[in-house]
This record gives C-alpha cells, structure tokens and sequence, in this order.
C-alpha cells in the first residue's frame, strides 16, 4: 500500500471528505508508525552503524534516527569484538567512580538528553564505563524510525509494502479518535488494528527470528 492509497482508503473508509480532516490524515498516519514501531521489534527495521571513541571521553552520540539498542561492541586492536553489557547510569557512575578510570569499555548506558532553561541543548548519547583510554572502533546494531510513509520520495515504505492492514487500521483508529466517532464503530477498528498488529508481532519476533531447522516446522495438532 501506497501512501495515496493509504489516504484514500482513510476517506473511503471513514466517508469523511472535510478539508480539515483530509489535512489531517498525515498526523493519523504517524501516530500509528510511532505506535507500531514501539510496539513491534522487525528485524527488517534494524541498522548497523560504526564509530570511534575518543580518548578520556565517556560519551559517544546516538544515531538521530535511533530507537532502541539491538547491541553495542567495542573492536579492540586485534579486531575483537567485545559486546558491551547494558547498565543503569548508576551502576556505572557506582562502579567507576573516578575520572582516571580509564580502559577498553564494558558497559553503557542511555544518557541524555541534557535540557537547560527549557531546551534541549545535547542529544541522546551513550555513556561508557570505564572511560576509554585509546580510539576504539565501535559497532552499533539498532532498531530505528523509519522515514514515514507520509513523506518517503516514492510513498512507500517497508511497512506499507509488507504488511499493511496493521497501518490501515491504525491510522483509522487515529481517524476516529479525532472524529470523535461512534464507539462500536471505532471499537471494531481498533479490534482489526490488534488483530494485524498481533500478526505484525508473529512475523517480527517470532518467524523472522527463527528457521525449520532449529525450531522445527509449525505444525498444528490433528486430533484422530
């Protein structure tokens, strides 16, 4: 499903031709991605990025798109991987209390953003404990926000393309919201947007997690 497509079923759907709720449809359509991507984990969705750490500094910037950590590894010199354990600020500032603890680093948290009079004034970033003591190469693997379907060059995306009824409902139960709309009506939408997100989480975290031969072949049991 198409971006246009997705606007006319929304109108054709909810008989509502008003200016202002056709303006409208683009916010419905993003709360329901957010939604999603909150709710689901697609392996499809995941990106892999790399870096470096600097000498003396504990932090190390998020991605802007990012949304949650899939894992995080420091390569040593001889190109070892060592995957960082994910820990409380606290524990980190607990464990390594001292400026001059420096080595190849073990943990991490999520730190920030930092807000200053009402602003936001650094994004969210990485701590590392202890503090690394050389240039690391680091690699990222996470979950991110895909560009919305609303303003993809194409008007399409991932979700669009693969699974689109949990999309569609979404976006209805959006449409309703602001509509204000009778609630049976909104009621079965939301039901049908479960429904296709309940799928939507088969798919994400359990087929595309797994393979017949290590998890065997679904079957479904036959009674005699």
């Amino acid at each position: 499903m198409t971006y246009v497509q997705l606007v006319a079923a929304s109108k054709s759907y909810t008989q509502n031709y008003e200016d202002d709720f056709v303006a409208s449809i683009p916010t419905f359509v993003t709360q329901a991605e957010t939604r999603i991507y909150n709710t689901v984990q697609i392996p499809a969705l995941r990106k892999n990025v790399t870096g470096v750490t600097t000498d003396g500094n504990k932090y190390l910037s998020c991605p802007s798109d990012f949304l949650s950590v899939f894992s995080l590894a420091v390569i040593d010199g001889v190109g070892d991987y060592e995957y960082l354990l994910n820990k409380d600020v606290n524990f980190l500032r607990a464990a390594y209390p001292s400026a001059s603890d420096e080595g190849i680093p073990k943990y991490y948290a999520l730190f920030g953003p930092t807000v200053t009079n009402n602003t936001i004034t650094d994004e969210l970033s990485f701590i590392l404990a202890p503090t690394p003591d050389a240039a690391y190469s680091v690699e990222l693997h996470y979950y991110y926000y895909p560009e919305s379907i609303t303003t993809a060059a194409d008007g399409r995306t991932w979700l669009g393309d693969n699974y689109d009824p949990v999309l569609l409902y979404g976006s209805l139960v959006e449409a309703y919201i602001y509509m204000k709309g009778e609630a049976d009506i909104m009621a079965a939408y939301e039901k049908k947007y479960q429904d296709a997100l309940m799928q939507l989480n088969r798919l994400g975290t359990g087929l595309e997690r797994g393979d017949a031969y290590r998890d065997g072949q679904a079957k479904i049991k036959v009674n005699p």
